[in-house]
């Protein structure tokens, strides 16, 4: 045999394609899961002697050995080994110089590319022939891999869907905007991977890190670190102070294969700029592209506890302004983050499931700007002592939301406002259709019920273990001052009217505000109240950017008596400092006599549209035209506006289209052709883009036949 060579190799990438469920990647590399066999022809210069045996090594990341698993050599047989966790080769059939190999990974393998070797088993070492390079992902189908998935649809929907919807706006009014997450895309897997070889824990030491992406808590924890900026030169870097220069707005992206490729093409040098869902979009887009089954979750009034007191502290002034220097917790009108589907072998088998993964920067978590995987369940049950950063995403959902009253005198008051405000319509898209799910049953028990009161205080007093004697345990605040956690507890005062905004027209970009406050007096003693309104421009985290509304108003309230009191905000108002998310928030803080205080707070998005249709069946390889209305949302002539249209499957890139100059709310129809390249459902995005205003969003799924 000292002649022998192996002179060609079929990796049979069609067949094992299917099998794995990963023919959709596009290129010349075999892709297959882990614990699952893949099969590959050798092609020999003479026949193997019936006494000897083929010798593979697998070796992944650099200094594989032996002892970190991340090299293993392993002897060909002619039976199938029994499943276990170790490499395993089989002779299937030898047709003179050809043979026919099987091989399967561990379901616990590591993760990654891998070089093979063959040689004969006579043969010295030295003698090993480099066949190639594959690359192993994690394997939902395969039942004993950590992230084994049951159901074939959710498989479907959350590991090999390319697109997705993204659920933003405010609780009262739930958008859904389109999102490309395009795993399949090209370069799209050899990114991914360089985003784990990018962490600072493999730029430490390679050959450790390496022999941990086994384990898919390790893997998403380090992926939830390099999506985000912060720390390392990790993808996107976010920007919430609603300036974009030097970069895109985050509103600008619709999917994340552009901004994975100009991170890969920049040289890993941060992209500007993302926020929460785009951090959301493009973890999804790298954990489906892994073999993690992942979604995008949106939680609105979501919390952001700043110092682990499971209760957002909000400063007002007398106009129910937010005191921005005062104020450190916040919460936001909606926050995105992502779920992966794995087991829990750190926690136990009744953790195990959806785990949380935040990429978007907020707090360090063990000193790196990450989150998660916090088990879902252990959020429900309050089990906040658990891996990883259980705290704060059970704040995002469950924290309690206090309003004070700063005084002049740097005095505090309590006002009554909502309790049950944080963590509402916890949504995410449905699997096999673009509807809404509402998960927020999973997240907790009903708001204001028993049992979810309890899960509050267990997870208080796991968080702040208040000793059984009654010492009250004080929270520090950043700022100096201090809140008791008894405080946190007791509610406000529950005042003798209530009060509510009531939109009297549909709030449309471009047009004027019209809304009343509706007071009600609950007693049947008359009342005097003193009512301060204040309006703002804010972005989606509430934070305010300019103030539009301010003015004072005194009502008599008699006897159980309701009275409107009506509010308009010209265009003109607040035109100039309207942000790209179109959010307006209203404040009254009404006086009561006695001293009793309310704070009425209303969100408001201003809407928009756009209509998307296709005329005709869509097949692939061939032209369908779409047809795109759209309307000026202002009262004044724009030009220069464009339609920016994106599909993974349907177009290559992005197409740009001119859109004539519109008049005063004119609308216009514009069409354009498209040919799809991949059958099945398809997200095509359509953005109106103009200098006056923000980008109006749509998108359409399109069902593509396969070529008769």
């Amino acid at each position: 045999m000292a002649g022998f060579r192996i002179t060609a190799v079929d990796w049979q990438r069609p067949r094992n394609g299917t099998a794995h469920h990963t023919q959709e990647y596009p290129g010349p590399e075999l892709v297959v899961r882990r614990g699952q066999m893949f099969t590959f022809k050798l092609e020999l210069n003479c026949p193997l002697d019936s006494k000897e045996t083929l010798v593979f090594t697998v070796e992944t990341g650099p200094q594989a050995s032996e002892a970190l698993h991340t090299k293993v050599v392993f002897q060909s047989s002619e039976l199938e080994a029994e499943g276990g966790n170790t490499w395993t080769a089989v002779k299937e059939a030898q047709m003179k110089n050809t043979v026919t190999v099987s091989l399967t990974s561990p379901p616990s393998a590591i993760i990654g590319r891998y070089l093979l070797s063959a040689r004969v088993s006579s043969l010295r070492k030295r003698s090993d022939r480099k066949l190639g390079e594959f690359v192993l992902l994690f394997n939902p189908w395969c039942p004993e891999d950590d992230v084994f998935l049951a159901s074939e649809e959710e498989r479907q929907e959350y590991v090999l869907n390319d697109n997705g919807i993204i659920f933003r706006g405010v609780e009262k009014r739930i958008q859904a905007q389109g999102w490309n997450f395009g795993q399949f895309e090209e370069d799209i897997l050899n990114i991914c991977l360089s985003i784990l070889d990018r962490s600072p824990s493999h730029q430490d030491d390679p050959a450790t890190d390496v022999s941990c992406r086994h384990d898919p808590i390790y893997v998403t924890r380090v992926i939830s670190a390099m999506v985000n900026s912060n720390n390392d030169r990790g993808v996107v870097q976010g920007q919430w102070q609603g300036k974009y220069g030097g970069g895109t707005s985050p509103l600008h992206w619709r999917g994340s294969v552009a901004i994975l490729h100009k991170w890969f093409k920049g040289r890993f040098k941060p992209v500007k700029y993302g926020q929460c869902w785009v951090f959301a979009g493009v973890m999804c887009t790298v954990l489906r592209c892994l073999g993690i089954a992942t979604r995008v979750v949106s939680n609105f009034n979501s919390a952001h506890d700043t110092d682990r007191n499971l209760s957002v502290d909000k400063y007002v002034d007398s106009f129910g302004r937010t005191l921005e220097d005062l104020t450190e917790d916040s919460m936001w009108n909606f926050h995105v983050w992502n779920e992966s589907w794995f087991a829990r072998q750190d926690l136990g088998s009744s953790y195990n499931g959806w785990q949380v993964l935040d990429a978007t920067p907020q707090e360090e978590s063990e000193g790196v700007f990450r989150c998660g995987p916090a088990s879902v369940t252990a959020i429900r049950e309050g089990d906040v002592h658990l891996a990883h950063d259980g705290p704060f995403v059970f704040a995002e959902v469950n924290a309690d939301y206090v309003t004070w009253l700063w005084n002049e005198d740097e005095s505090r008051e309590r006002v009554y406002s909502d309790t049950k405000k944080i963590g509402r319509c916890i949504s995410t898209k449905a699997v096999g259709s673009d509807s809404r799910v509402d998960i927020t049953s999973l997240y907790k028990y009903p708001e204001g019920s028993r049992k979810e009161r309890q899960v509050y205080s267990k997870a208080v007093r796991k968080l702040f273990s208040v000793e059984a004697s009654g010492r009250r345990t004080r929270v520090r605040r950043g700022g100096g001052r201090g809140v008791w956690r008894d405080d946190l507890l007791e509610p406000a005062t529950k005042p003798s009217i209530t009060g509510k905004f009531k939109v009297l027209e549909p709030p449309m970009l471009g047009h004027n505000l019209k809304l009343a406050l509706c007071l009600t007096n609950l007693t049947s003693k008359a009342q005097r109240v003193r009512v301060n309104l204040s309006g703002a421009t804010i972005l989606y985290t509430r934070r305010p950017v300019a103030e539009i509304l301010h003015e004072s108003h005194t009502v008599r309230l008699g006897s159980k008596e309701e009275k409107k009191i009506p509010i308009t905000i010209s265009y003109s108002q607040y035109k100039k400092d309207l942000t790209e998310d179109k959010k307006i928030l209203l404040a009254a803080m009404c006086l009561v006599t006695k001293g009793e205080k309310l704070l009425v707070e209303k969100d408001i998005t201003l809407e928009d549209f756009i209509n998307i249709k296709v005329l005709g069946p869509a097949m692939v390889g061939v032209a369908v035209a779409v047809e795109v209305m759209v309307v000026n949302p202002l009262l004044e002539k724009v030009e220069h506006c464009m339609l920016i249209v994106e599909g993974s499957g349907l177009i290559q890139g992005q197409l740009s289209i001119d859109v004539p100059s519109l008049e005063p709310q004119e609308k216009t129809l514009v069409q354009f052709n498209i040919t799809p390249s991949k059958s099945g459902p398809r997200q095509l995005q359509v953005d109106f883009v103009s200098p006056h205003f923000s980008d109006i969003k749509g998108f359409v799924i399109i069902h593509v036949a396969t070529a008769k």
